[in-house]
């Protein structure tokens, strides 16, 4: 498989893999707020907290980056080398769980620590940032 295709199928299945972290979060996030607060009657209603509530705000930023993987992945032209590897060094960071602070970092860690599903997904997800072939310098994307 050329490297340019190898890459390719590497993005893909890194974007599936941060799909199912990002599902893990949302579950174990969704079960821990309706202990508090009670029951969400719908997945629409679930959503609509998703999208607007305070509670979730902490998971918006890996939302972004997958939406951006994802426009990555579609465009007609070339994506650069330069933005794939942005885009994974920011991923890197973000996906660094921290004991400290109250952002991001923390909310990871302690989902990390209460959901085995978000445990298993993150692993999957480190073995993808650390392929070699994600990783080479140039890196040209193009959409097949």
């Amino acid at each position: 498989m050329p490297a340019q295709n190898q890459a390719r199928a590497q993005l893909d299945d890194l974007s599936r893999a941060l799909l199912r972290l990002h599902k893990a979060l949302l579950d174990g996030e969704r079960q821990t707020y309706e202990r508090l607060h009670g029951r969400i009657p719908s997945n629409g209603q679930f959503l609509q907290l998703v999208l607007g509530d305070g509670w979730f705000a902490w998971l918006r930023p890996l939302s972004q980056l997958m939406v951006r993987l994802g426009e990555l992945a579609e465009e007609e032209e070339a994506s650069t080398g330069e933005e794939i590897a942005a885009l994974l060094a920011t991923l890197r960071t973000l996906l660094t769980p921290s004991e400290e602070g109250d952002g991001f970092g923390r909310h990871y860690y302690d989902a990390l620590q209460r959901e085995p599903d978000v445990v298993l997904a993150h692993a999957a997800v480190r073995t993808l940032l650390r392929s070699p072939s994600l990783n080479k310098e140039p890196v040209r994307h193009y959409r097949s």
